[in-house]
């Protein structure tokens, strides 16, 4: 069977088309620049690689484009257009209605635009995207897999804020939770590594890129993270500010800051960028902190201390702690960073081994000394793999 898994932002398409149920790769690619007049596609199968300008006025153009290279005579993965029996599309926002990866319906359609407040910049391109992806593979199986879905396990204790309760009765206002599909690939293979049964695992998952989430894992189930309400809570990230005292809003709203410039600073202006005043990757950082710039070292520290500090709660929360797991592009290739934050910890039973956090290959590997308790491992994240083998799953049922 042939799964294409879609990933629609605001202005991009990626895909990747699945083979399943062996989970092969047969061809990947993006469409970027969606409703600009440079729009690009780019796009990999077997031996073909190809780069090329796209007409994509909006999300319909983009997706006859990829369909169109998918069953190109020369580069394409297949002949025609039929084969492709489903899609699986990466929704952010599922609130409480979606606790797992569901056909889509029109009510599915109107659950995901109603989530949309909570996701804006997320939900409304997820949903375009499959839109388009209905218009142009009508006679595909249409599958959500939702990032909030892994978290729906996560207690009361866990997801409510100290609110008035008919706040959250209203408006539904508690932590849901983000990355989900990241945070169970990777507890499972993790798992897996361990010869352990998924059920049978105690983890703290760090999937650390631009976007930053920490979850505790107990008995292969979240049950708490980092990310709240929205993608903004938790841990300093590349551009969001992370946990912050409420009051600080209070403050800066009576110094005549808006709504709007509020959100703007809080999401696109803090973090490391904020911070560092230099740059929100984390590659700049590193390479401005070894020459000398004191705000690049502190933006460091900070994001450093943070994750330790929430690698501490979740141990207690746990009770019991079997592995520590490092994702994202920033976990799975800066060695210099999973040292900071997971230095001097002894009493935590996590002792990393030097030579093998400095390793490059392989790209999945332990990283711990084999007398740690803790066992640490890098793994690469592979949420498309999660959503091809859910999709795959909902259709042979």
């Amino acid at each position: 069977m042939k799964i294409l898994v879609i990933n629609a932002g605001s202005s991009s398409i990626k895909f990747q088309l699945f083979e399943m149920p062996a989970g092969t790769i047969a061809a990947k690619g993006m469409v970027e620049r969606i409703g600009q007049a440079d729009a690009q596609l780019h796009y990999s199968a077997n031996t073909h690689q190809i780069c090329r300008s796209v007409q994509a006025a909006d999300h319909q153009q983009a997706m006859k484009a990829i369909l169109a290279i998918l069953t190109d005579a020369q580069a394409g993965a297949v002949k025609d257009a039929a084969e492709i029996q489903a899609v699986g599309h990466r929704v952010v926002h599922g609130g409480e209605e979606f606790t797992g990866s569901v056909k889509i319906n029109d009510a599915v359609l109107k659950s995901i635009e109603r989530f949309a407040d909570l996701a804006p910049l997320h939900n409304p391109p997820n949903l375009t995207g499959i839109q388009a992806a209905r218009q142009a593979l009508p006679n595909a199986v249409q599958v959500a897999c939702f990032d909030t879905a892994f978290h729906a396990t996560i207690p009361q204790t866990a997801y409510l804020y100290g609110l008035p309760y008919e706040i959250y009765e209203k408006y539904r206002v508690r932590r849901y939770g983000f990355h989900g599909t990241s945070h169970r690939y990777v507890a499972r293979r993790a798992a897996e590594l361990m010869g352990r049964d998924k059920y049978a695992l105690n983890a703290i998952t760090c999937h650390l890129g631009n976007g930053c989430s920490i979850t505790a894992v107990k008995n292969g189930r979240s049950v708490d993270t980092s990310m709240g309400l929205t993608p903004l809570e938790g841990v300093i990230m590349g551009t969001r500010c992370g946990d912050l005292d409420p009051a600080i809003v209070f403050y800066l709203a009576d110094k005549g800051y808006t709504v709007a410039q509020l959100n703007e600073m809080f999401n696109k202006k803090s973090g490391l960028l904020g911070i560092s005043g230099v740059s929100n990757d984390m590659r700049n950082l590193t390479e401005q902190a070894a020459k000398g710039h004191p705000r690049a070292q502190l933006a460091i520290d900070i994001f450093c201390y943070r994750i330790k500090k929430y690698i501490g709660a979740y141990t207690a929360v746990l009770g019991t702690l079997d592995a520590v797991i490092f994702t994202g592009g920033i976990g799975e290739n800066n060695a210099a960073i999973r040292r900071q934050i997971l230095s001097d910890l002894p009493q935590l039973g996590i002792e990393v081994d030097a030579a093998r956090n400095e390793a490059r290959e392989p790209k999945e590997r332990l990283i711990s000394t084999d007398r740690s308790r803790v066992k640490v491992y890098v793994i690469p994240t592979n949420e498309e793999a999660a959503i091809a083998a859910d999709t795959y799953r909902l259709v042979q049922s």
